[in-house]
């Protein structure tokens, strides 16, 4: 153990010690970056300062609805602006954020709804019957809604529920933020998208969302100010934890209700995107496209893609295309993605295009804010890296779930040997790198 033999007066205080929490990201942004466009919704576009405000408004908001500490508010709404905004408001009230796939059937978000013991659903008017009739089902408390219209998209608001912009025209701007005092508290509550049997309720802390963020803005090679569109739905790991991490770097969030090639053009060539997130169908989407919803763009354009690796015809249209490729892999248990295919330059970039598409479809090795991913057959023991012998992914470190809501067996199961057990089928190369043999699971996207 690394302790010294005298450490009198070397303990923790709030001078040396301050729990890890994404939320610091943004007080930070709101000073360091407050005249910089945080996020851009077609013709909405706030600063960070004013993207501060809002956050902090829909906290104060929350609390005068009677939404205390540890409390859950859930929402039903795409990848808009208010999706974003929950992400640091309902934190900063105490509360953990549940964000629900809106393409579930009204039986799964009612029980989601009663097992996360919801107290106030953030729903678009696109989600407001589904969210009405989930909680005509309960048989408990019912959470109360408020409404978030997008009118000139064409979603006005139904007229049934206060609405997201008049809760926060009323709420205290100068709300004082509820930081964690553990980092371990619960940040945020997502449900596992197996088609088959009840979801569970996955619940990250805010260290894990912390070193999330950090860990991705090394992986994918950030630089300041990086122009960044949600294509990953933020009910998938909140997005892969990318709205979290875009203000550590000062970074443009761009919105958008509906994706299409043609959105994804627009955005590159008039917002500037320079990266973006998505499974193999968006890039399928985007090389199959029409010449018609196609814009000239002038940089190359950063792609984290995850689930079944891209076909290797689909990965040379697109990289000819301006966009630059790597695979990732992770689950709703470790917050999105905690791998990565590292390229390495100077054993393949003279390969031929048949052999770095071969590379590139392998998930890779552990991202750095994971301490130890790999292969083990059934006995907890490391499989050949061989490239054939098959076993289970199995990880551990800073980026794993604290457990199973309310599921304290799962939770053992999951954590048995201690590591973090996938389910997932991977062999593993004689360079380390793992490559998926089998998902276990069919994932509702």
């Amino acid at each position: 153990m690394g302790w010294m033999n005298d450490e009198t007066g070397l303990g923790k205080c709030p001078a040396n010690y301050v729990p890890l929490t994404p939320l610091s990201h943004l007080r930070r942004a709101a000073h360091v970056f407050a005249t910089r466009t945080a996020v851009i919704y077609g013709d909405h576009r706030v600063t960070y300062a004013q993207y501060y405000e809002r956050c902090t408004r829909l906290a104060a908001g929350l609390a005068d609805m009677g939404v205390t500490s540890g409390d859950v508010v859930a929402t039903l709404i795409p990848n808009l602006p208010a999706q974003a905004e929950a992400h640091f408001g309902v934190p900063a009230c105490g509360a953990v954020l549940n964000t629900i796939n809106t393409r579930l059937d009204v039986d799964t978000v009612a029980y989601i709804f009663e097992h996360g013991e919801a107290k106030v659903i953030l729903a678009d008017p696109q989600f407001v019957e589904l969210a009405e009739a989930a909680i005509a089902r309960l048989s408990g408390p019912k959470p109360m809604i408020v409404e978030v219209p997008d009118a000139a998209n064409g979603w006005p608001a139904s007229g049934r529920h206060k609405t997201y912009e008049d809760m926060l025209a009323a709420a205290d701007p100068t709300f004082e933020w509820v930081m964690p005092e553990d980092e371990w508290e619960s940040l945020a509550l997502n449900y596992t998208s197996g088609t088959t049997g009840r979801p569970k309720g996955v619940v990250y802390h805010h260290r894990g969302a912390y070193q999330m963020t950090m860990g991705t803005v090394i992986s994918w090679r950030m630089v300041m100010h990086p122009v960044f569109m949600a294509i990953v739905p933020l009910f998938h790991c909140n997005g892969w934890n990318h709205t979290w991490m875009m203000p550590v770097i000062g970074g443009t969030l761009v919105c958008c209700r509906d994706i299409t090639a043609g959105a994804i053009y627009n955005a590159i060539a008039d917002e500037g995107v320079t990266h973006f997130g998505g499974a193999p169908i968006v890039l399928n989407m985007i090389v199959n496209s029409p010449d018609s919803e196609r814009r000239a763009f002038d940089h190359n354009v950063e792609v984290f893609t995850a689930g079944a690796p891209p076909a290797p015809a689909t990965l040379g249209k697109i990289e000819a295309l301006g966009f630059n490729v790597t695979q990732v892999y992770g689950l709703t248990e470790s917050y999105g993605h905690v791998t990565e295919c590292v390229w390495r330059a100077e054993d393949w970039d003279d390969l031929d295009q048949a052999a770095k598409a071969a590379i590139k479809a392998r998930q890779g090795v552990a991202m750095p804010m994971m301490e130890h991913i790999t292969v083990m057959d059934d006995q907890m023991v490391q499989v050949p890296m061989d490239s054939t012998t098959q076993g289970e992914i199995v990880m551990r470190g800073n980026s794993i779930m604290k457990g199973y809501l309310k599921n304290p067996e799962a939770t053992a199961k999951a954590f048995a040997g201690g590591y973090f057990h996938s389910e997932d089928l991977a062999i593993q190369h004689p360079d380390g790198y793992i490559q998926i043999a089998d998902r276990a699971k069919d994932i509702i996207i």
